[in-house]
């Protein structure tokens, strides 16, 4: 049987849910929220201690990634992840759960070919381009300042 492309949505959205987009939109807003003033709280913490305000930063992203790992690690952050949705895809909860989640499915296949290849799977890239792009940045910035 074969469908056109606007038969086979008409069908897929017969067969579908309806997404509770508003539930999911404040869902989301309320976790990524708490991630954010969480990491405030850490970072009132931090300087409470008499850290400074760089210092307190570094400490509280520090914090922030072993947590979302470890969370990861237990399961735990991807049952948040499915309640929350994009609320836990604040820039660095989200990239530790990105680095460690491939790295804990291959870990069978062993600490190299398997943890060691895979941890890198999104950062590799994400990396690799960063730091070449700040490479030639760098180039264009120093070609710009010797005229």
């Amino acid at each position: 049987m074969d469908m056109t492309n606007q038969q086979y949505n008409q069908y897929v959205s017969d067969k579908s849910d309806p997404s509770p987009l508003w539930k999911d939109c404040l869902w989301a807003f309320c976790v990524g929220g708490a991630i954010c003033a969480g990491g405030q709280g850490l970072l009132a913490l931090y300087q409470s201690w008499g850290a400074d305000k760089e210092d307190a930063a570094a400490w509280v992203s520090i914090t922030l990634i072993f947590l979302a790992s470890l969370l990861t690690g237990l399961g735990v952050f991807d049952n948040i992840a499915k309640w929350a949705g994009a609320g836990t895809l604040v820039p660095i909860t989200g990239f530790s759960n990105a680095m460690v989640s491939p790295a804990l499915e291959f870990k069978s296949e062993g600490f190299v070919t398997g943890t060691g290849a895979k941890l890198f799977t999104v950062a590799g890239p994400v990396l690799a381009y960063g730091i070449s792009a700040s490479v030639i940045y760098g180039i264009i910035l120093y070609i710009v300042g010797l005229f």
